[in-house]
């Protein structure tokens, strides 16, 4: 990938085609997908989900890349689907691939982005700061990803 993708010019060019990716994707995991359990909610409320009824899990074979060449390529650019991904958050749909269905750590990570997007009141908006510290500063080391590490593991934490 060319670093023509970071200049902000491109980046307003690949935000809308992400959130319509992002925004159909969830519709998708919406209908198919599977409630949050009961202890899943709980996480999820541990975790700042407000809303935990409306998350769908949808377990996958492989986490879905976009089909449009310029979201694929800037996937690819910010390491953010690759074979080895394991969940992807988009709002309240949360793709989880099949060997990790059970993974409570990974679950509550991405729980951690629904509580995100709620925050940011939207996909458009979500999607700005979080590609953006993923296109500049890299992921994992981007804050938002960094909050979804600290605060997934803390859950896990056993209390002293």
């Amino acid at each position: 990938m060319n670093d023509s993708i970071l200049t902000p010019e491109r980046f307003e060019q690949i935000l809308p085609l992400a959130t319509a990716w992002a925004e159909e994707q969830e519709k998708h995991i919406l209908a198919s997908g599977v409630p949050l359990t009961s202890s899943q909610i709980a996480d999820a409320r541990a975790v700042g989900v407000t809303r935990p009824e409306r998350v769908r899990l949808l377990h996958v074979p492989s986490i879905p890349t976009p089909e449009h060449p310029v979201l694929r390529a800037a996937g690819e650019a910010a390491r953010l689907i690759s074979p080895y991904t394991a969940g992807l958050t988009l709002r309240y749909g949360i793709f989880i691939r099949n060997d990790q269905s059970n993974d409570r750590r990974l679950i509550a990570h991405e729980l951690v982005h629904t509580g995100q997007y709620e925050r940011r009141g939207s996909v458009l908006e979500f999607l700005r700061q979080y590609l953006h510290e993923c296109l500049t500063i890299g992921y994992p080391a981007a804050p938002m990803e960094q909050e979804a590490i600290i605060v997934s593991e803390r859950l896990l934490r056993p209390a002293k």
